[in-house]
């Protein structure tokens, strides 16, 4: 009898998990695909914004007025045409923690990111292979997708499922608040030295490519820009092969951007 009993248990608890699993999940805007999102955007932002605080004080924000103007006026462009979109299409409540911010830093290393909450980041070494306007709009659309899409809190909730058994983030950070900022920075990877944030996976990789594109002409750049962007990166990377690497290659990256293209231009051309 307690055996048929705590069969019955494990079978209830297995229900639970399954339904708060089932009311997790939420649709990315633009692609439709379902993910996991077991930590409300508010707290995600209120985490980035202290990593976002030491980032900018541990280094040197440009002083290049010219690129810095440049930085900021794609990045308000493309964040207009991300708020104009999403609040017509009913995913209003992505974008409703937002704060946007835009800043250059002194780097070598060609980079960008965007943290939860709209907080963008551009190195000045990249701007070598952005080389213009419609350039540097392949890239922050880029970033700015991944913050759209929520993949840094998609990681996390993946991580807090397998290694917290899902609970509550409140919870996980009362009870083990070094181990919940751990799992923050393996989702997120921001950290306060320039270079070192955590390449995303492939999966979301690709779908930041498809948002960015449609992202960027929205705000009226060419999204023909990318594949000449992804063509000037793969030049100067080395060709490190896929399978070693969570990014996709650059040959696969350019084909899959070239299958989007039709559909992106579609954006452009309605400008």
């Amino acid at each position: 009898m307690k055996i048929v009993m705590k069969m019955n248990l494990q079978k209830v608890a297995w229900f639970v998990v399954v339904l708060l699993l089932l009311q997790a999940c939420k649709s990315v805007p633009l692609t439709g695909r379902s993910q996991l999102s077991l930590i409300p955007e508010s707290e995600m932002v209120s985490m980035s914004l202290t990593n976002y605080d030491d980032f900018l004080k541990a280094n040197k924000i440009s002083t290049n007025k010219q690129q810095t103007e440049l930085v900021k006026k794609v990045g308000s462009r493309i964040a207009a045409g991300v708020e104009k979109y999403l609040k017509e299409n009913g995913f209003e409540s992505y974008i409703a923690n937002f704060n946007w911010e835009f800043n250059l830093v002194d780097s070598e290393v060609p980079n960008a990111w965007c943290m939860p909450g709209g907080k963008v980041v551009v190195y000045s070494g990249i701007l070598p292979y952005t080389q213009d306007e419609n350039g540097l709009a392949v890239v922050m659309g880029h970033e700015i997708a991944h913050a759209v899409a929520r993949h840094g809190s998609e990681r996390m909730s993946h991580a807090m499922l397998v290694q917290m058994g899902g609970v509550a983030l409140s919870t996980a950070m009362q009870e083990k608040p070094e181990e919940t900022r751990n799992l923050y920075n393996m989702a997120y990877g921001a950290t306060t030295q320039v270079g070192v944030m955590l390449p995303f996976s492939r999966k979301h990789e690709y779908e930041a490519d498809q948002m960015g594109l449609i992202f960027m002409a929205l705000a009226g750049y060419d999204p023909r820009s990318a594949v000449a962007f992804w063509q000037r990166m793969s030049a100067n990377s080395g060709g490190t092969p896929e399978w070693l690497s969570t990014h996709p290659v650059d040959a696969n990256r350019i084909a899959a951007l070239e299958k989007l293209m039709p559909e992106a231009l579609k954006y452009y051309q309605g400008q």
